[in-house]
């Protein structure tokens, strides 16, 4: 583990013990974020970042240099389904598309609580609807982080179901697969996680589901047939709350046949991709990411 992956779990687990005094509302999360986005880096020289409607869903389309035309990965952002922005996630979207040598799409799900499920995975169908008439769903892929890596998940069990042409591939980085919250890893990593607080995670739930089944696969995956799926690769830490969510999740696929990878990466923090700028963690992960996504499309 680097020096600056050290650094960051120090920094990370203050900011969590500070937040953790007290529950922080969505309203005032959002706020806080919004002011961040300004600080966010931009992409590189060269890099087109266009907005688009996809299919009523908002969406921007971000395009680096080494892109192939005829490549494009979908992005599922996590955000326990209640925050979210495109410009949060400027300085990684980019990095995305570099790896995978494609176009990528970041969408704007509508958020709970205002917007429940299944709400997100309405836009998620739609987004990939209108994607798939302008890309080869074979030189499409599906990528998402935390709650994110979920909906993509669950994406592809909606598109099966109805019988619509599946991606190529598909990433869940730290995925958040089981809205019931049974896995062990939530009470066995509560102090080692230096990210998030599993005190949250019923309420984020809550929220989400108004009432849904925890169980119902559209909303946690876990619970699903995975049959037919594509192949597909799965990040997590071994440190995190949601590890179980990743190693049951892998589990479920391969029992069903489909060509899954799993990877646990040590004492990496929740989603550590996105601090790649910061890590050089995040850089491998990423470049191991891009592999897997190139062979494919």
């Amino acid at each position: 583990m680097s020096v600056r992956a050290e650094l960051l779990r120090l920094a990370l687990r203050l900011l969590k013990k500070w937040h953790s005094r007290k529950y922080v509302p969505i309203a005032t999360a959002r706020h806080r974020l919004k002011r961040i986005e300004a600080f966010v880096p931009r992409p590189p020289a060269g890099t087109q970042t266009t907005a688009i409607d996809a299919g009523g869903v908002n969406a921007v389309r971000v395009a680096v240099r080494q892109a192939r035309s005829d490549r494009c990965v979908l992005y599922f952002h996590g955000g326990a389904y209640a925050i979210g922005t495109a410009k949060l996630l400027r300085d990684f979207t980019w990095r995305i598309g570099a790896a995978a040598r494609a176009h990528v799409l970041y969408f704007d799900y509508r958020l709970a609580p205002e917007h429940p499920f299944p709400a997100a995975l309405e836009d998620a169908v739609a987004a990939y609807r209108w994607l798939a008439g302008r890309f080869d769903p074979r030189r499409i892929a599906f990528m998402g982080d935390s709650a994110g890596g979920g909906l993509a998940l669950a994406t592809l069990y909606k598109l099966r179901d109805e019988g619509i042409a599946l991606p190529a591939a598909a990433v869940a980085v730290s995925p958040w697969t089981d809205l019931a919250l049974t896995g062990t890893s939530l009470r066995a990593n509560a102090t080692a996680d230096p990210m998030l607080n599993v005190a949250n995670l019923p309420t984020l739930a809550n929220d989400y589901l108004a009432g849904a089944d925890p169980r119902h696969h559209y909303a946690s995956p876990l619970y699903g047939d995975a049959s037919g799926l594509p192949p597909i690769l799965i990040h997590v830490g071994s440190d995190e709350i949601l590890r179980d969510d990743a190693t049951r999740m892998a589990e479920k696929l391969k029992a069903a046949g489909c060509d899954v990878e799993i990877e646990v990466w040590p004492r990496m923090p929740h989603a550590w991709h996105l601090f790649a700028r910061i890590i050089p963690e995040g850089r491998h992960a990423l470049a191991r990411i891009g592999t897997f996504l190139q062979q494919r499309l």
